[in-house]
């Protein structure tokens, strides 16, 4: 399941958890909020993984590239060598030689750049679904920690309202 799901869910279970009465809390399931968190904790680094795997194949594609590129430079050069006594056709060899490691160049460049661009996306991504579920866990300990709030300022109110009472109604 995906992070972002994962995030509505919990904020689906915190905005409709039962009032208890006659106080301003909530009663919410802790076995839903904490497999909740077991499936965000599996989710996420599922999706470091498959990050890690990208920058992985990123990593394997440049070594191809550079392998490819040194077996071409390398054949190049051996038929240079066998055709040193006709200059032109070392020349030709070696025009060649260089563009084909341009060619191999250019296109370890476009793969790394595209493997790049696609590592980035995955980290925004992932970026972007911890934020939402930071964002979720805080909405959540704010609604708590108003709840808890307006229930002391109530136990205020009662206490000072009873201390009235005591002393007879009656301001010193």
């Amino acid at each position: 399941m995906d992070v972002l799901e994962l995030i509505d869910k919990l904020d689906d279970l915190i905005h409709n958890a039962r009032a208890v009465p006659l106080t301003d809390q909530v009663r919410i399931d802790r076995e839903a909020i904490y497999e909740l968190l077991d499936e965000m904790r599996s989710t996420i680094p599922e999706e470091v993984k498959q990050a890690r795997w990208i920058v992985k194949e990123r990593q394997e594609m440049l070594a191809e590239a550079k392998r490819e590129a040194d077996r071409i430079v390398n054949e190049a050069r051996e038929h240079a060598a066998r055709e040193v006594s006709q200059q032109e056709i070392v020349r030709n060899a070696e025009r060649e030689a260089e563009s084909v490691i341009e060619d191999a160049r250019m296109r370890e460049r476009e793969v790394r750049l595209g493997a790049e661009d696609y590592a980035d996306e995955v980290l925004g991504t992932l970026e972007v679904n911890l934020g939402k579920f930071l964002e979720a866990v805080r909405r959540g300990r704010d609604r708590l920690q108003g709840k808890a709030q307006l229930e002391e300022e109530h136990r205020q109110a009662v206490i000072h309202d009873g201390e009235l009472d005591m002393d007879g109604g009656h301001d010193e």
